[in-house]
């Protein structure tokens, strides 16, 4: 048995943190210093971070990066500016136009070093000529709220942009760039990663369009406008995108198993579901009750505790007007489905401490759940049908608060099953 479930938990959800902690994971893949000028730029939640860990390294460095208020780092050369996420604002918008000025400076004989990590989709922003700042923001609430896939609001993102899908990359050509990225995105495909501004990308405006309608998405028309016409996302095979390596440093599969080994050395079956997984979070969780249920009414007395982990990014439809998150949404959901079955505890946290837009990584689940919400005067059927997880689990103590955590590998969910359950 393990002591303390939740807890423990907690210490694999730590562990999956700080594996990713650019400070400990990115140096091994820089390159000696190169000789001549240096420019380094960035953008996401722990693009600060990785900008701190370049300088332990390369010592002071011109440049400029872009991360979350709050995620800032204190760093020798880099201007770091923080802005809005996950819906831009004005410090976003000038803080990259700046940029993007800095490296369409570069020359040949300069190399950039790009920094990119999730977060990057809302951080860079600079709208097609004639989208204003406002539209693009209604059209991030929007997407947020719709319960599309990562990958299809990346590709909106990009052909309402004039600095992602490869355009950054192409902007500071002929320099040499090398991008560094952290992977928050289920399949840790580069094009996706902050919406890939160092990445060539064969999407469309059409593609655009039909994420849109396929997901009701309601936008202004000056965006169904520029939607129909040209794009300046770059292919691949652009000549701008000759000179850029684009090298992953840290991604979801390395964390979930630095947990499922720790778990290993506490006595755990672990089984790892995947760390890509997508879905409606709600839909998630009641597949997962069920297995966990399932595997329970399995296990006999002495046999080996047994943890699922799984990562990816889930979504919310956005149906109510409360506040919650992807984690919490699925914390949710998972309680009401196992019921308050005994020796069955969880955990579902975003790495980067924030779910959804709450300063909160997520929650924890145990057999109590439900009777400790009842006691409060909680409805928590009523609390997910109004997306209010946040509020539920708030009130009943069961939040995992960790404020910036300087990295960004995505959600991490892990079921402990102990035998006696049911």
């Amino acid at each position: 048995m393990i002591e303390h479930p939740g807890d423990f938990l907690k210490r694999l959800f730590d562990r999956a943190v700080e594996v990713a902690d650019p400070m400990r994971a990115l140096a091994a893949f820089l390159p000696p210093k190169p000789q001549g000028r240096i420019l380094v730029v960035g953008a996401g939640k722990a693009s600060a971070r990785m900008a701190e860990a370049v300088e332990a390294v390369w010592g002071p460095c011109e440049g400029l990066v872009i991360t979350r208020y709050g995620y800032g780092r204190p760093c020798q050369g880099v201007e770091i500016v923080e802005a809005a996420h996950p819906v831009p604002d004005e410090a976003g918008l000038q803080a990259t136009a700046r940029m993007l000025e800095l490296v369409q400076g570069a020359s040949e004989a300069d190399f950039v070093l790009a920094l990119i990590s999730g977060g990057a989709s809302a951080l860079l922003v600079q709208p097609v000529d004639g989208v204003t700042l406002q539209e693009k923001q209604a059209v991030n609430q929007a997407l947020l709220a719709s319960g599309a896939p990562i990958d299809r609001m990346n590709t909106v993102r990009k052909h309402l942009s004039r600095v992602k899908g490869g355009q950054l990359a192409a902007a500071a050509y002929p320099a040499r760039m090398l991008a560094l990225l952290l992977s928050d995105v289920p399949g840790d495909d580069p094009a996706f990663i902050g919406s890939g501004p160092t990445v060539g990308d064969l999407s469309t405006p059409a593609d655009a369009r039909a994420a849109l309608e396929r997901w009701k998405v309601g936008v202004p028309a000056s965006v169904e406008q520029a939607l129909k016409g040209h794009s300046g996302v770059v292919a691949p095979e652009d000549v701008r995108l000759s000179r850029v390596d684009n090298v992953i440093f840290a991604a979801p599969r390395q964390s979930l198993q630095a947990a499922a080994d720790l778990a290993s050395e506490s006595g755990c079956d672990v089984r790892i579901l995947g760390d890509a997984l997508e879905g409606e979070a709600r839909d998630v969780a009641a597949e997962q009750a069920r297995l966990a249920l399932q595997i329970c009414a399995s296990l006999k007395p002495g046999d080996a505790p047994v943890l699922l982990l799984s990562g990816g990014e889930l979504t919310v439809t956005r149906r109510g007007g409360g506040v919650g998150g992807p984690n919490a949404e699925y914390c949710l959901a998972l309680a009401l489905a196992l019921g308050g079955a005994t020796g069955i505890h969880a955990l579902a946290c975003d790495t980067d401490g924030v779910d959804g837009a709450a300063e909160v990584a997520g929650a924890l689940v145990d057999p109590d759940i439900l009777a400790d919400a009842e006691q409060a005067g909680l409805d928590a059927a009523k609390a997910l049908a109004e997306n209010d997880a946040h509020t539920f689990f708030g009130v009943i103590g069961r939040q995992v608060v960790t404020g910036p955590t300087l990295t960004n590998v995505n959600d991490f969910r892990a079921i402990l099953i102990e035998p006696g359950a049911g």
